[in-house]
């Protein structure tokens, strides 16, 4: 627990560092989720277990890209936490950035070219939600 903690606050730290850096607008959430809405959208608002279409660039805070896609079609049931709670903020055609700590993605494990720990910055369109 206290290893989850340690990153928690080092998670917190990095993300606020990175919006003051990029001189971002982002909300905090209490589960620690920092998002930014570019565009709204005025479509459908996804739900937890729903299918969406979204184009993403996922990197670290270092600027690293991990993963990437101009069309990915997936249910919210299998996606990370942070994910599932940061699209609600947005609406069809919606677009803007996730900052998910460590602990609403992959927690203190690696992921493939993810350390664990890791700050994921998502930047995201929200092309359809069905």
């Amino acid at each position: 627990m206290k290893k989850k903690n340690k990153f928690m606050q080092k998670n917190e730290e990095e993300i606020k560092e990175y919006i003051h850096k990029n001189k971002l607008n982002a909300c905090r959430t209490q589960s620690g989720l920092y998002y930014v809405i570019v565009q709204k959208g005025v479509g459908k608002i996804p739900t937890p277990n729903c299918n969406v279409s979204i184009a993403y660039i996922g990197y670290l805070t270092n600027g690293h890209i991990f993963d990437k896609s101009e069309s990915l079609e997936i249910n919210l049931s299998v996606v990370i936490d942070g994910w599932k709670e940061g699209l609600s903020y947005f609406k069809e055609g919606g677009e803007g950035i996730l900052l998910v700590p460590s602990h609403l993605a992959y927690g203190s494990a690696d992921y493939g070219s993810i350390p664990g720990g890791s700050v994921l910055i998502f930047d995201i369109l929200l092309s359809r939600v069905f």
